[in-house]
């Protein structure tokens, strides 16, 4: 996963490696610096029919999302800052000029925050079934005594409430906690129960408080053998 700042191009060549490497690359689509009634009004239609021709090209099929979290207030493109009907037309929008592209290896991500932290109701940010190929929530283990349950129990029941299709967690990580390795295991095993379509690690270090911490694996040898662990577990179901 890669995270598209707007008016950025396509990374082909990030999507080559990916495939490379027997992996779908998943894009986050970020509307920062436009507004989203200007995306609906077709300001941004060149650029998108540009994005759109490259992913054709790529000619594998690409996972797309478009301002996630809009369920939270931190983006200018959610929940205090923009209508949900102007998010929902512009989701739609943009779909609709893909589409009009040729675009046909994209499934389309709608991808909310979990509501511990982002209390917006999700059914008004939902831009209907047609329009929506898989949905995702992103949701982390700040503290010990997180659990699959708690981070992610109520988004999931919410979403299935409104829709039907795969869900993923889109974007997820434990940090550094006491209990990091049963609760990586209990990430996969919750992962497992509720028939996620998969799980998408955050693997960056932050470094900036309980909400930004180290959250990689690679210089944590029992918490990385404890995801190789419960990864192969689910990839074995």
């Amino acid at each position: 996963m890669y995270y598209s700042a707007w008016n950025n191009p396509f990374s082909t060549a990030f999507a080559d490696t990916a495939w490379d490497h027997d992996a779908y690359v998943l894009v986050q689509l970020q509307p920062g610096g436009v507004s989203l009634a200007s995306i609906v009004a077709g300001d941004s239609d060149g650029y998108m029919r540009s994005y759109a021709d490259a992913v054709v090209a790529f000619g594998h099929p690409v996972i797309l999302s478009f301002g996630h979290e809009m369920n939270g207030t931190w983006y200018s493109w959610g929940e205090g800052h923009t209508p949900p009907a102007t998010f929902v037309a512009a989701w739609r929008h943009v779909v609709r000029v893909f589409r009009g592209a040729g675009a046909a290896n994209v499934s389309w991500l709608w991808t909310v925050n979990s509501i511990n932290g982002a209390s917006s109701s999700l059914s008004q940010w939902w831009p209907g079934a047609k329009w929506v190929d898989w949905t995702g929530v992103d949701g982390y283990y700040f503290r010990a005594t997180d659990t699959f349950s708690s981070v992610f129990g109520p988004t999931i029941a919410d979403i299935r409430e409104i829709s039907s299709a795969p869900l993923l967690i889109a974007e997820t990580a434990v940090g550094t906690t006491a209990n990091r390795e049963s609760q990586i295991d209990g990430l996969f095993a919750g992962v497992r129960s509720e028939r996620l379509a998969g799980v998408v690690w955050f693997d960056k270090a932050q470094h900036a408080g309980l909400y930004h911490q180290d959250w990689r694996l690679e210089n944590d040898r029992s918490a990385l053998a404890a995801f190789r662990a419960a990864a192969a577990g689910v990839s074995g179901t």
